[in-house]
């Protein structure tokens, strides 16, 4: 009997490519190639399953030329990369990686906090640059982290561990916004308050995004948004580019309308708008805040399990359009 057969998109752990050759006849990227749109359908004709990483582009262009696939798996939480609704309709299964990269994440969306506050990069690069040649009073003073208001836009698994990190570590007031209010037990184990919108935005100290990327949350930072935050507030995004208006933020910050900011994801990466190249009140790095080997090694065998899964049992693990399942 011939094993079905997949596509690895990008390079991965050996011993993933190891696990899935058990299972399935594979064709992986190993090299780490730039594959363009029209190479992605190339390699995908006659494919049964793709291993993602969230770059790739599965949308109906692709799912047309495209007849034989039946699932995406992609190695990672988020999903915007992926067309659902085309998927569904051409009952191709999308999988995710949800709960094996949330207390690495959170850990991270702290770290880059306390960096942007205490203006670790700024400071790193004046020194770097053998500009250090004395101390003054208000050389690189940031703003405190302990005791200060810690503002959460989103509020699932991460943003709740990012909460519980802020209020038991650190002495934070914690205040979020949400689609829907958390339960009594969950505020309270996160010592957090549920406000407005308009209200988060105008009493944090730090602003941390954590809400997935869709349509209606595009620009949910805007010019509007930055103009009703302190001007000493900093603003943390480890969700998904395309939530901030990343040129809106770069004036923000150049005109210091607000003081700080710390960017892991960004509108149209892995491009980076130039503005916020010029601007030295801004932490910026390349979409890492899952990136520890052994997390990663976990959403790399999740991904794989997902194809395992539902191409040689029948039972994926984390379905993202389980109606697919029932057609």
């Amino acid at each position: 009997m011939n094993k079905p057969r997949i596509l690895v998109a990008r390079a991965v752990f050996p011993h993933i490519i190891e696990l899935l050759e058990q299972h399935f006849e594979v064709e992986h990227n190993q090299a780490d190639a730039a594959w363009s749109k029209a190479d992605l359908i190339a390699r995908l004709h006659g494919k049964a399953g793709a291993f993602t990483t969230g770059g790739e582009r599965i949308d109906a262009e692709l799912l047309a030329a495209c007849p034989e696939l039946k699932i995406c798996a992609n190695m990672a939480v988020g999903y915007n990369n992926f067309d659902l609704p085309a998927m569904t309709a051409r009952q191709v299964l999308g999988t995710n990686t949800p709960d094996v990269l949330t207390e690495t994440t959170a850990d991270f969306g702290f770290a880059l906090l306390m960096a942007t506050a205490r203006r670790v990069t700024e400071s790193e690069h004046f020194l770097r640059a053998g500009k250090w040649s004395k101390w003054s009073y208000d050389m690189f003073a940031g703003s405190d982290v302990h005791g200060s208001t810690l503002g959460i836009l989103g509020m699932g698994r991460i943003g709740q561990g990012i909460a519980r990190r802020g209020a038991h570590g650190f002495g934070m007031h914690v205040i979020y916004h949400n689609r829907s209010r958390l339960t009594p037990d969950l505020e309270a184990a996160c010592k957090a308050r549920y406000v407005g919108k308009d209200e988060l935005l105008a009493q944090a100290d730090h602003l941390v995004l954590v809400l997935p990327y869709s349509a209606e949350s595009h620009h949910a930072i805007g010019a509007a948004e930055l103009a009703k935050m302190k001007p000493t507030a900093n603003l943390i995004n480890i969700a998904r580019g395309g939530i901030v208006d990343d040129a809106a933020l770069a004036k923000a910050l150049k005109e210091k309308r607000i003081a700080a900011a710390g960017l892991d994801v960004f509108e149209g990466e892995p491009k980076v708008h130039p503005d916020l190249l010029t601007v030295p009140n801004v932490v910026l790095t390349p979409h890492i805040a899952s990136a520890t080997v052994p997390t990663r090694q976990a959403m790399a065998k999740l991904a794989a399990d997902n194809l395992v899964g539902f191409l040689v049992h029948g039972k994926p693990l984390t379905p993202l359009n389980p109606e697919v399942l029932k057609g």
